[in-house]
């Protein structure tokens, strides 16, 4: 007790803490030869001395989740890629989220002051002694030293995604489990209670259909149908704002009429699922195209603490959509990773201070659309898919007992019509080469050229991967010649827009699981000159013939050489040139 008193509260803490350990580990501890005053000089080991700390242990966080910082309870132990989402880790190059730590500067660096110069220059120049007066370039001071904004560490890739646009080793994302929507949004979409919540519908306009997330917009509607009830009965109810956003609109014709658009986009939505739409807005994030009104109208749904989902198939265009929402926000920049990659995004990231108040934006991974056909395409062969200027119209007069390729993708076979042609026009990424030949040469077409002059798929041996070839019959009708009327989509492609004043039974030709929807016409305009038979002009042909022309013209060549009247006649060649070359 009389050691006690005199002891500081510091020490005294390290003295309490000796009544748990056991007497032996206290015996051998005070016995320690180090150790002149035990109690006081030698505290406890670490893991030996009971934590006296308020703080909350941090929870372990797993590496390889999609949950990212939606949640803030525990997305404060973690640390989360501003990128795209997924928690970062620095020990492990081959699992997600790997970075590197960033050297430490100094914060003089930019003064250049550490630098030497190789030779003092003497007190008088050689251009002093010329009578030339140099002025010298201005010194970086602190005064004039500007400090560029501090950009957050991300992971490696979606440094290599912004620096080189493409993903070094696809195979880690392999190592993630699958995006859970209904665990981690639906059941918050879901609930009664809580914030307000403002749902972005984010859809592709080059792909509508394709990345249409019918499951979201089915979830959606029961619960707006299920709250709006119990809200209209006095009980709470949280009824979810829908919000459809078609992006990418830069990528359609410019002729395209706004209002005839928008109508189309409200059928095809009510056919998808969604039965209430708050409000559409058809934005570029490219052009600046819509965004005011988008942001303008964001604002006034989701109130000072609601929570704005962004929710959307892969490669739709929600981290471009919200980069561009913050520029235009007070120039406040986000750090969303922007690639033309699908799956950019591996996790939910939060987004603060883009909306007034305490409101939330959240920026969430693609769903993952089986049906699109770019699910099954590498890397190089969704850069041919993948539409990045406007679009421009391929056009076909074929008969019955045509065929049309799109690549070595889709087919479409002119099977039966009422009139004696037909107007065909291609939607699709100009990088894709075309065919149109007899339908009874189709199966020799794609022995012989897919995965060559059609690509993709690069390569003979993509072809048996992506899947079987399979036939699906449509029957089509229209009412004028000068316009199209029906299109045959299929999902993450194109789409094959029909004119004809009558009925036609068409074949479409594509892999087994890819979705081909028969719907009407998004763009009833057509190409004023029409496309030849046979392939399309375009470099993955020719080079294609290149390589297939090459050993026939070594071949040639050989022949050439090998032939005795061939030399025969060079020879003589060579000597009347050097006959005429001496008399002159």
């Amino acid at each position: 007790m009389l050691i006690t008193r005199k002891l500081s509260a510091s020490n005294l803490k390290s003295f309490l803490s000796l009544r748990f350990v056991s007497p032996s580990l206290t015996s051998h501890l005070f016995s320690s030869p180090l150790c002149l005053n035990p109690p006081i000089l030698c505290p406890l080991p670490p893991t030996l001395s009971p934590s006296f700390s308020s703080k909350p242990t941090p929870p372990e966080a797993s590496n390889l989740t999609r949950d990212g910082n939606y949640d803030e309870a525990t997305s404060r132990f973690s640390l989360v890629c501003p990128g795209c989402g997924v928690h970062m880790q620095d020990t492990n190059p081959k699992h997600p989220g790997f970075f590197v730590k960033p050297s430490r500067k100094d914060s003089n660096y930019r003064l250049l002051t550490h630098l030497v110069p190789v030779d003092d220059e003497s007190e008088c120049s050689e251009f002093l002694k010329r009578g030339l007066v140099i002025e010298p370039d201005n010194q970086k001071t602190e005064e004039n030293v500007t400090e560029k904004p501090h950009k957050p560490t991300v992971c490696s890739r979606c440094h290599s995604l912004r620096h080189y646009g493409k993903v070094k080793d696809p195979s880690v994302e392999n190592l993630l489990p699958d995006f859970d929507f209904d665990h981690t949004i639906g059941r918050r979409l879901a609930s009664t209670s809580g914030t307000r919540s403002v749902v972005l519908i984010v859809v592709d306009a080059a792909d509508f259909d394709g990345s249409f997330p019918k499951k979201v917009a089915n979830l959606v509607s029961a619960t707006i149908e299920d709250n709006s009830a119990a809200w209209k009965q006095g009980k709470s109810g949280n009824v979810p704002r829908v919000v459809l956003v078609v992006t990418k609109i830069d990528l359609l014709p410019s002729s395209l009429s706004p209002t005839r658009f928008e109508h189309w986009v409200r059928q095809r939505a009510r056919e998808g699922g969604i039965n209430k739409i708050t409000s559409l807005h058809m934005v570029s994030a490219v052009r600046d195209w819509g965004l005011k009104n988008l942001v303008e109208d964001v604002i006034e749904l989701v109130g000072a603490r609601g929570n704005v989902w962004a929710i959307g198939a892969q490669n739709a265009g929600k981290s471009t959509l919200i980069n561009s929402i913050g520029k235009h926000v007070g120039g406040k920049i986000t750090q969303l990773t922007e690639a033309p990659v699908p799956g950019t995004t591996l996790g939910i990231i939060r987004v603060e201070g883009i909306f007034p108040g305490q409101a939330k934006l959240f920026d969430t991974p693609g769903l993952l659309n089986p049906h699109q056909i770019t699910t099954r395409l590498t890397r190089e062969e969704q850069k041919l898919v993948h539409i990045s200027k406007e679009l421009k119209p391929r056009t076909y007069r074929i008969k019955v007992g045509h065929t049309i390729h799109v690549a070595g993708l889709m087919r479409l076979d002119v099977e039966e019509t009422t009139v004696e042609t037909i107007y065909v026009t291609v939607w699709a990424s100009p990088y894709l080469p075309l065919h149109m030949g007899k339908t009874e040469n189709a199966t020799k077409i794609q022995e012989d050229h897919f995965g060559n002059q059609l690509q993709p798929p690069i390569g003979k041996d993509r072809v048996a991967e992506l899947g079987k070839w399979v036939r699906r019959e449509f029957r089509v009708c229209g009412s004028s010649w000068d316009s199209s009327c029906v299109d045959a989509a299929a999902a993450g492609l194109g789409w094959f827009a029909i004119g004809l004043k009558g009925e036609a039974v068409l074949s479409i030709w594509t892999y087994e699981g890819i979705e081909v929807v028969i719907r009407s016409s998004v763009i009833p305009y057509r190409s004023n000159f029409f496309e030849d038979a046979g392939f399309t002009v375009s470099k993955i042909v020719s080079k294609a013939d290149q390589v297939a022309n090459k050993p026939h013209d070594q071949s040639e060549k050989k022949k050439k050489e090998g032939d005795p009247k061939v030399c025969a006649l060079a020879e003589t060649s060579v000597s009347k040139a050097r006959s005429k070359y001496d008399s002159a």
